[in-house]
């Protein structure tokens, strides 16, 4: 992608014209339509939700405020919390339980774990860490930490320039573009169910019949040596 992404410098000529039609336009039509108008009108197909020009050389998705960065890191500390915290033992029941249903498995906190570990033997890891990350907005009630959440969130799991891109269909897409006008809590609802379905459909089966489950089952059926 690196090889695709638009490099600073010089305008190509053809943006010439635009320029000097801009310069032409009388003052009254240019006050008649505001900043984010014109930039709705310009935006290339690529163009991100927070300033209207081409994502690749966006300086929103490289350069992070004091509080975005202080944001990030509660994002990182909340899903990092439950490897890091001290868990009660694990029992044979409740690992057996997890084959049950996917949501008695995401809504475990050590099963949770052990289903991010397999993920990131399938380099899928990023779905589980946005689902997280969308439980944890929906729990913000400060305005302003909700608006910088969402674009933060955007920025790691949505942008196209992401390495954690997650996969979503360009109906929902649409769907996130329209509510980053107005961040919510509610902002990524379509976007989270659908990678929750992808989830249950595709990691959770593979994760069920894998090696890894299989031997946390049996080191559980095994009797601990006295």
């Amino acid at each position: 992608m690196g090889s695709e992404r638009v490099k600073m410098g010089k305008r190509p000529p053809q943006d010439a014209g635009n320029a000097t039609q801009a310069q032409n336009t009388p003052p009254n039509m240019l006050g008649s339509v505001n900043t984010q108008t014109l930039g709705w009108l310009n935006a290339p197909p690529n163009a991100c939700c927070f300033c209207w020009c081409c994502c690749c050389s966006c300086s929103c998705l490289t350069v992070r405020s004091a509080k975005e960065e202080r944001i990030l890191t509660t994002i990182s500390e909340k899903q990092d919390k439950v490897n890091i915290d001290h868990m009660p033992q694990l029992t044979l029941e409740e690992v057996r339980s997890w084959g049950e249903s996917f949501e008695r498995l995401i809504k475990n906190a050590q099963g949770r774990t052990h289903f991010q570990q397999f993920l990131k033997t399938e380099f899928s890891e990023e779905n589980l860490l946005f689902w997280l990350a969308c439980e944890e907005l929906k729990k913000e009630t400060n305005k302003t930490v909700v608006e910088q959440t969402v674009k933060q969130i955007y920025e790691d799991y949505i942008s196209i320039l992401s390495p954690k891109e997650v996969s979503l269909d360009s109906r929902v897409r649409e769907v996130i573009n329209r509510n980053m006008q107005e961040p919510s809590s509610s902002t990524f609802d379509d976007a989270q169910q659908q990678i929750y379905t992808l989830m249950q459909r595709d990691s959770y089966p593979r994760y069920m019949n894998s090696s890894v489950y299989a031997d946390l089952m049996t080191s559980l059926e095994q009797p601990n040596d006295s």
